[in-house]
């Protein structure tokens, strides 16, 4: 779930701050279910050195950091996302972790794994992919220069949408999509494909070792809170920069209606899936 998407215009900066506390409160834990499955199967704790790619505000974070876990969190696409995930993590320690344990910037750290440098013992990347044009290759170009920094035979966790029919967001993402197709310089969504996560790890010479599917319901309030939640994604800029906010919001609206409950509630049902890959 991103957060920007190129080439479908700016976002005002108090817009993004905004979004950053939408995507915090709101959005980021549709999915916790998952996290708990990854680092429950992966046995996460006290001996994991993780590092977190797109780590977002930082909830995967704070799990892990929960865990026992030393983590390196990397934020790139976001100052605003990050900037709460240090406000999360750096104001107090985590059981026996310290500030020490816990680096979050918002790039790669640039020295690979040796004798200076312990390497990781797990890498995760909990994005999900399989709704954005060129995300694949964008995951495979950045684990291709985090896979230096694992110890060999590290697992790697990709994360991707699960089948269209599995997810009712994918009701709501149609109207980003179909949107979008106005302005043909904007970037196109696309439906997730079954061997999207095989396919990154082959690319960046990643060994499969497992995979899972995780029911990651999204749950709302209202839908108000559902528009929030869902635009802080990401994945309707480019619909709003072809049509606009309003056009959108009354769409997405509609489109949520089949998933509204007698007390007001959104609830839509959604499965994603995630690969272990290992590092040669």
């Amino acid at each position: 779930m991103r957060q920007h998407l190129p080439h479908a215009g700016p976002v005002p900066r108090a817009d993004l701050g905004a979004r950053a506390r939408d995507w915090s409160e709101i959005q980021e834990r549709m999915l916790v279910p998952l996290y708990e499955a990854v680092y429950g199967r992966l046995d996460v704790g006290s001996g994991t050195r993780l590092l977190s790619l797109g780590c977002g505000s930082g909830l995967a974070l704070v799990m892990a950091a929960s865990r026992g876990a030393a983590l390196t969190g990397v934020e790139a696409s976001s100052p605003a996302r990050l900037a709460l995930a240090r406000e999360r993590l750096l104001r107090e320690t985590w059981g026996a972790q310290t500030r020490a344990d816990i680096r979050l910037t918002d790039r790669l750290p640039a020295e690979p794994a040796g004798a200076r440098t312990p390497a990781y013992t797990l890498v995760t990347a909990f994005e999900p992919i399989g709704r954005v044009a060129g995300d694949a290759e964008e995951l495979a170009e950045l684990l291709t220069a985090a896979t230096p920094l694992a110890r060999r035979g590290a697992p790697v966790v990709l994360v991707g949408w699960g089948p269209p029919e599995r997810c009712a967001t994918s009701a709501v993402l149609r109207v980003a999509a179909r949107l979008a197709d106005q302005d043909r310089g904007t970037v196109r969504l696309r439906p997730a494909l079954r061997d999207d996560l095989e396919d990154v790890a082959r690319r960046t010479g990643l060994r499969p070792d497992g995979s899972g599917r995780v029911a990651c319901p999204f749950g709302y309030a209202d839908v108000d809170s559902a528009l929030k939640g869902l635009l802080s994604t990401g994945l309707f800029d480019a619909a709003v920069a072809a049509t606009d906010q309003a056009q959108v919001e009354k769409e997405m609206t509609e489109a949520l209606h089949p998933y509204r409950r007698a007390d007001g509630t959104v609830w839509m049902p959604n499965v994603f899936r995630y690969l272990i890959a290992r590092t040669r």
